[in-house]
């Protein structure tokens, strides 16, 4: 295979090494170098992460100001700052557009490619990276690496030899390891001495008690397989979405987060836009040996004593109904729920709360209570949290601060977001600040 060498080498071409790779080669191309920037991606092609994000529509970044950006941010948002402020949501949307993609900002300031397809906005990275002046070798799976006093040495599974003066680390966490994200960062970074905070799935399904088939344990605690088999409970739930409700996570008895708007009960269990803002807290606890419940308040809009009595008022109106005189109770209690419930959510709700009638309802509605038994693991949540510690990387560069030389960015680090276009924009602005450091 020969030995290669390059000026900088990025492990990881997914959102953040295409950005560093970009960065790098523009300072080089800047300054009148040219010196070499090189992308070692185990796949077969770049970006198969990108590709699946926002079910291929690709929500690639959020352009709310950094202020309000920076609330989105876990565990430290303060460490991101100099990175954003390098490459702003803003700049990231000229930038896509300045290599050939449209973009389009819609509800909740969250972008997109005008076309809908995250493949233009992979196309467009790495059109950046290369016409900056990278290469980019694909199915080049780095088996081992190692450092001696002036460059790092880089041996890849095919007997590949790489050499380098800096090295910037890009793997991503362990989400959708199908994607080629196995956690390969986190085991180098152990070995050049740094510290790896505990890792978790976040922006996941947390699954009800009661809501899947009993399966053996995960292989962490609380983990429960996507693929595990629906109960009855859950099978009548799955498929519901619920717009404008309230959801509250308990910790331990502790009212811990408390998030308003959609929510979607799926194969998985809870989730959508405020099933998965809860759930990175959630995962924390279980993981951690604390129990989590949450409540639904599905008309967060009214208080109690006003449902009470709307409902009341429904009750006579059925109840003096001719049509209904020789009703049953529970027939009559049906049609009660059809007036305050969607048709397709009254099998599940009924089957949860089987003690309520119509004095007891308007209370239900209001405090459905759900005992999480676990949650759905890397292979189908959207972020890993934990990482490498950001205690040994200097923000104003993403370097290591135990070994000259070396950078990380992207999702390797101790740092996720919300949901809506964060977390990519934290890839791109860290890649491309590490790149761009590395190349001065």
């Amino acid at each position: 295979m020969g030995k290669q060498s390059a000026d900088i080498i990025i492990i990881g071409g997914g959102a953040a090494g295409l950005m560093a790779a970009a960065g790098a080669a523009e300072r080089f191309a800047a300054d009148g170098s040219d010196a070499k920037v090189l992308v070692l991606e185990k796949m077969a092609r770049p970006g198969r992460k990108i590709m699946i994000t926002g079910k291929g529509r690709c929500n690639f970044t959020n352009v709310k100001p950094w202020n309000e950006f920076s609330a989105h941010i876990h565990p430290k948002p303060n460490f991101l700052k100099h990175s954003f402020y390098n490459l702003t949501s803003e700049a990231m949307l000229g930038f896509l557009e300045s290599n050939g993609t449209e973009t389009v900002v819609e509800r909740g300031d969250r972008a997109f490619p005008a076309s809908h397809l995250a493949s233009d906005i992979v196309d467009a990275l790495v059109r950046a990276a290369e016409s900056a002046g990278a290469e980019i070798h694909c199915s080049k799976e780095v088996s081992e690496i190692s450092r001696n006093e002036d460059n790092f040495r880089i041996i890849c599974s095919d007997g590949s030899l790489y050499h380098c003066n800096k090295l910037i680390i890009c793997t991503g966490g362990l989400s959708y390891p199908k994607t080629g994200s196995t956690g390969d960062g986190y085991m180098w970074a152990r070995d050049f001495g740094h510290t790896v905070k505990t890792l978790f799935p976040s922006l996941t399904a947390i699954v009800p008690r009661g809501y899947k088939e009993d399966a053996p344990a995960g292989d962490m605690k609380g983990h429960i397989s996507r693929n595990t088999i629906l109960t009855e409970t859950g099978e009548s739930l799955c498929g519901n979405q619920l717009k404008n409700v309230n959801l509250s996570l308990y910790i331990d008895g502790n009212l811990a987060q408390e998030e308003f708007g959609d929510l979607d009960f799926t194969d998985g269990g809870i989730e959508g836009p405020i099933g998965f803002k809860v759930s990175r807290r959630c995962v924390n606890a279980i993981v951690n040996g604390s129990k989590a419940y949450v409540v639904i308040d599905l008309k967060p809009a009214v208080e109690i004593e006003d449902l009470t009595v709307r409902i009341g008022c429904l009750w006579n109106e059925i109840s003096k109904d001719k049509r209904n005189a020789n009703k049953l109770y529970k027939d009559r209690f049906r049609i009660l729920l059809t007036k305050v419930l969607p048709m397709s959510l009254i099998p599940g709700f009924s089957k949860l709360n089987p003690g309520a009638d119509h004095k007891t309802l308007a209370k239900a509605l209001k405090n459905w209570k759900f005992e999480i038994a676990g949650f759905v693991g890397y292979e189908r949540c959207v972020i890993t949290a934990g990482g490498i510690s950001l205690d040994e990387i200097t923000a104003k560069t993403l370097e290591s601060k135990l070994i000259p030389g070396l950078y990380f960015a992207g999702e390797v680090l101790d740092l996720d977001a919300d949901t809506g276009g964060y977390n990519l924009q934290t890839a791109f602005s860290t890649g491309y600040l590490a790149g761009i450091s590395a190349a001065k």
